[in-house]
């Protein structure tokens, strides 16, 4: 593995919700309001506008988008005529910013919030981890989360695994017949990191971005970490793809805060080469 990135593209206000889909790289520039899919070559295609902030990313098994709305805390489901249509109103049980999801392969989405006004300077409080079926069903798939964020569910469909920005760990669930989760756990406690986004590779490591300490770092359950990889500013989130799996897609950007992001533009897209390819969802 090397530790040479290139960088795919920059000039982003804050590239979140990483997704490798059909050949491209898809994400959400949180902050200019777009879902942008790009080449491995560098060749952009601003897919959709959303007005509220775009974050989580996923798709249907019938191959439509699905896209979290951050500010309004909605789940949208993007159509073939280009318009974008409300799947679920998540206001009854997101206390704050909707951000990060992961959909399965029956459609079902989990989506974090944040729980509390991160950007105001609030003190944290506990958030709902929710989810979303594929008729809009809506309800508390886990409460008392500490800013569930970045999330992957294991290739044979059976663990979903969330990071806990504030709680310093990845935990895991069991993910039942009709999407519940049961038997919580901690997978991998985090120390001196944040786990943000995270990805999953195919020997069971997971990938994680932590913006403070500048760093994208493989774990494995129990918290054992096998490679780190620095990073230009801050990383946000990851996501493993190119056409062997094996490219680490780290979105970066100098700061989180909205109005920093908005004006300085200096977001980026940049790739490692990794040993271990890609393995379930996202």
């Amino acid at each position: 593995m090397s530790n040479e990135g290139r960088v795919v593209l920059e000039g982003l206000s804050f590239p979140e919700g990483p997704r490798w889909h059909d050949g491209r790289f898809w994400f959400s520039d949180m902050h200019s309001h777009v879902v942008v899919a790009v080449d491995e070559d560098g060749n952009r295609e601003d897919i959709v506008e959303v007005k509220n902030r775009p974050s989580g990313l996923g798709w249907l098994p019938d191959g439509r988008l699905l896209v979290v709305s951050m500010t309004d805390r909605r789940l949208l489901r993007l159509e073939l005529d280009g318009s974008l249509e409300e799947v679920a109103d998540l206001t009854p049980f997101a206390t704050h910013h909707c951000n990060d999801m992961v959909v399965d392969r029956e459609g079902r989405a989990y989506v974090g919030n944040f729980g509390f006004d991160l950007d105001a300077g609030h003190s944290p409080t506990q958030a709902n981890l929710i989810l979303v079926k594929p008729n809009g069903e809506a309800s508390i798939a886990s409460p008392d989360m500490s800013f569930p964020n970045g999330a992957v569910i294991t290739e044979d469909g059976g663990t979903l695994i969330v990071g806990e920005t504030f709680g310093g760990c990845l935990t895991a669930f069991d993910i039942a017949s009709d999407g519940s989760l049961t038997n919580r756990r901690v997978w991998a406690p985090i120390t001196g990191a944040v786990p943000d986004g995270i990805c999953l590779d195919a020997d069971d490591g997971i990938w994680v971005a932590s913006p403070v300490s500048a760093e994208v770092f493989r774990v494995l359950e129990g918290g054992e970490v096998t490679d780190r990889i620095k990073v230009s500013t801050q990383a946000f989130a990851c996501m493993l793809g190119g056409s062997d799996g094996k490219t680490l897609f780290v979105c970066t950007a100098g700061s989180s805060n909205p109005t920093d992001c908005a004006k300085n533009k200096d977001g980026r897209i940049e790739a490692f080469s990794v040993r271990v390819e890609g393995a379930g969802r996202p």
